[in-house]
């Protein structure tokens, strides 16, 4: 499938030149990705970054079928641009995003809501200057009608759970419509890391989203080594493999033992919560945190493991895995379970493809999408894991992927342990390169991340952009409300788990 005319073609995990990007008047750039969407590319970046008198938009096409991106720039000179969302959905959140960051108006934009800003701050305050005058920013949509009713969730919830605001529309206990609002955290991950990279840049990418440490770290290690022209050794690209899907198993087994905690299926939940700690603790056992920490660095790894060791996991993750499978297939054989999980929350694939939704989510609808097959990079160009599929979008879809992808998660994590490369673990990857773009792809746990860089003149991070799967996807989770019982939004909200501060960057 070829790339929209005049955009520039490469591959993730690796940098182009910023002079060579095609500088394409608006209808040019409008036409490139709207070309690009009707034959079934993704917008994984749709950015912005301000110039002396203009602001210039950077667009971010993948190819999945080839295998490569497609980027494009045009500079935006007055206050607004025409926004595409009513004809592509998915750039409906990265248009929010520019005009909350920069000021542009997105004209025509259906629901010109700040993304993470409180009402009106996003402005400076001033209502005039919000993209549609002020008329709908602070406000929530409503459905008018006899005996609809609002019911406020949060921000502030319960535990330890992040905050986050759900608004749902109800007539009785069914669900017309949930808004979902967040943005109650500004960490200023992404302004932090501009200037870089710096000794701290490792450890925003890392927090970026704390259960996502590795495929964070993983996305920023690769952006810094395109810049730089380095490549790992063998050895490092094995030891990320094993990191990135032991990220996974332990975080894929907690959600299904959450799932079962929701209906009240006690013997799943109880043991999931167990066998969650025994993966958390095979990455412990590496580099001395149970979220991997310290684990991926620019060059390599931060850590290494001898034969022993190795010998060691290989059985510790053999055990743990007989575990997860006795206390998961409890699910599927429990008629209770199923009748729960079945026909809840469904995400339609058409629906889903729309909204640019990835990971297990997407998956579940039936879009065959997976960064470590179609955009691999590392261990992933020369080992390929088997994408897991359903088709019915709905909490049982979404459960039962998980369980699959921990089957051939822990079948890789085996193979690769007992075949380690020799050699290095890490090289010193020097000075990025000055005017250059980069992008990473790295199907996380939840989804595909993507870190987008470009450096200046000096070689620093002059804009850098992540796009956390939980962007994408929280739309998807709105959508799964809708028409269900306000009591199924627990376990909805479960099969999705999506992160808050992955999204509040």
């Amino acid at each position: 499938m070829s790339a929209p005319a005049r955009l520039t073609r490469f591959e993730a995990g690796s940098a182009v030149e910023r002079a060579e990007l095609p500088e394409l008047a608006w209808g040019e750039f409008e036409s490139a990705l709207l070309a690009g969407v009707e034959q079934g590319h993704r917008v994984v970046g749709l950015f912005g970054a301000a110039e002396e008198h203009s602001t210039r938009l950077y667009l971010v096409l993948a190819d999945d079928r080839g295998a490569r991106l497609a980027a494009g720039t045009t500079a935006i000179k007055g206050e607004s641009w025409p926004s595409l969302t009513p004809r592509c959905p998915q750039v409906h959140l990265f248009e929010r995003e520019i005009a909350e960051q920069l000021g542009l108006r997105p004209e025509g934009h259906p629901w010109p809501r700040p993304v993470r800003r409180p009402p009106l701050a996003a402005f400076g305050g001033d209502a005039a200057a919000a993209p549609d005058g002020g008329a709908n920013v602070g406000d929530f949509y409503r459905v008018e009608g006899t005996e609809v009713h609002e019911v406020g969730v949060g921000p502030v919830h319960a535990g330890v759970i992040e905050p986050g605001h759900f608004r749902f529309q109800c007539h009785g206990e069914q669900v017309f419509h949930l808004e979902i609002r967040l943005g109650y955290q500004h960490r200023g991950v992404e302004r932090a890391l501009v200037g870089g990279p710096d000794r701290r840049s490792i450890h925003y990418a890392e927090t970026a989203a704390g259960d996502t440490t590795i495929g964070h770290a993983t996305a920023y290690c690769e952006v810094v080594e395109a810049l730089a022209r380095c490549r790992p050794p063998a050895r490092a690209s094995a030891l990320r493999g094993i990191a990135l899907e032991l990220e996974r198993l332990a975080n894929h087994v907690g959600d299904l033992g959450a799932l079962a905690g929701d209906i009240g299926f006690l013997p799943t939940a109880s043991y999931c919560g167990r066998i969650r700690g025994d993966f958390l603790n095979l990455s412990a056992e590496i580099c001395g945190s149970r979220f991997g920490r310290g684990w991926i660095r620019p060059g390599g790894v931060g850590f290494d493991l001898d034969p022993a060791l190795g010998e060691r996991l290989a059985a510790r993750l053999k055990s743990a895995l007989a575990d997860a499978r006795s206390a998961i297939e409890l699910l599927w054989e429990t008629p209770s379970v199923m009748e729960r999980f079945e026909g809840t929350g469904t995400v339609a694939r058409e629906t889903a493809a729309a909204l640019g939704v990835t990971g297990p989510a997407a998956r579940a609808s039936g879009l065959d999408r997976d960064a470590r097959r179609d955009h691999p990079s590392g261990i992933f160009r020369f080992h390929h894991i088997p994408v897991s599929l359903a088709d019915s979008g709905d909490v049982f879809a979404r459960a039962y992927v998980r369980w699959l992808e921990i089957q051939r998660s822990a079948t890789f994590v085996r193979e690769q342990l007992a075949a380690l490369p020799r050699g290095a673990a890490r090289v010193e990857p020097g000075e990025l390169e000055p005017g250059r773009l980069a992008v990473a792809l790295v199907e996380g746990w939840r989804g595909e991340i993507c870190h987008v860089a470009t450096t200046d003149a000096r070689g620093r991070f002059e804009r850098y952009e992540i796009v956390d799967p939980s962007f994408h996807n929280w739309s998807a989770l709105e959508h799964a409300l809708r028409g269900q019982q306000i009591s199924d939004f627990p376990l909805c909200n479960k099969s999705f788990n999506l992160s808050y501060c992955g999204h509040d960057l």
